[in-house]
C-alpha cells in the first residue's frame, strides 16, 4: 500500500512546513480535495489526561457542519462504550474505512450516535497512535451518500498517519492539555 506515492500538494505540504498548526492548517483543505470528501476534520487528544478538542476542521461548504471546538474537554467517560470507533482507536486499532454508516456493523458503527453527532454517510476514522497510545482521530468524512474507499484513498490516508502522529504529539504538548 504505500508503494503509492502520495499527492504532489500533500508532499509539498510535509515539505515546506515543520510546525504542528501550520501543517494541519494547509493539510486539511488539500486532503479534502485529494480524497474528495465533503469535510476533513483533525481531534486531538492527551492520552494520558483524556482531554482533547477539535481544533482543526475543512469543510468543502458552507451547507457541511462545522465542527471545530477549540476548547480543551474531558473526554466523556461512556465515550469507548458509546461509540465503537473511539473504542477501536483508543485500543490503537488499524484505522476504519466505513463506507456506508447506515449498513455497517453495529460492531463497527453506532448508527445513532454517528447521526447525532457527526451527520456524515461515509468516513474514515484515521488512528494517530505514537508509542501505542492515542494523540488523535483524522477524519475524512462524505455526506448523503456512501463511498467506496479506494486502495489509492487507503494508501494515502496510511501515508499521512505516519507523517502526522508525531506533529499530533507535538501539538498537544505545547498546548499543555
Amino acid at each position: 500500500m504505500s508503494a503509492v506515492t502520495l499527492p504532489e500538494a500533500i508532499q509539498n505540504i510535509l515539505d515546506t512546513y515543520s510546525q504542528p498548526d501550520a501543517v494541519f492548517t494547509a493539510l486539511l483543505p488539500v486532503l479534502g480535495e485529494v480524497l474528495q470528501c465533503d469535510r476533513c476534520f483533525l481531534y486531538l487528544r492527551n492520552p494520558q489526561t483524556r482531554l482533547g478538542q477539535v481544533p482543526y476542521c475543512w469543510r468543502r461548504n458552507q451547507d457541511i457542519p462545522e465542527i471545530i471546538d477549540p476548547d480543551c474537554k474531558p473526554e466523556p467517560e461512556s465515550l469507548s462504550e458509546e461509540d465503537p470507533l473511539f473504542a477501536a482507536a483508543l485500543r490503537t486499532d488499524p484505522s476504519i474505512y466505513v463506507e456506508d454508516v447506515e449498513t455497517a456493523s453495529p460492531e463497527v458503527v453506532n448508527r445513532e450516535f454517528e447521526r447525532k453527532e457527526f451527520g456524515h454517510q461515509a468516513l474514515i476514522h484515521s488512528h494517530l497512535v505514537w508509542n501505542g497510545q492515542l494523540w488523535g482521530i483524522l477524519q475524512p468524512c462524505v455526506f448523503g451518500s456512501k463511498r467506496v474507499w479506494s486502495a489509492f484513498d487507503r494508501a494515502v490516508v496510511t501515508q499521512v498517519e505516519g507523517k502526522i502522529a508525531l506533529l499530533a504529539v507535538a501539538y498537544v504538548k505545547a498546548a499543555n492539555f
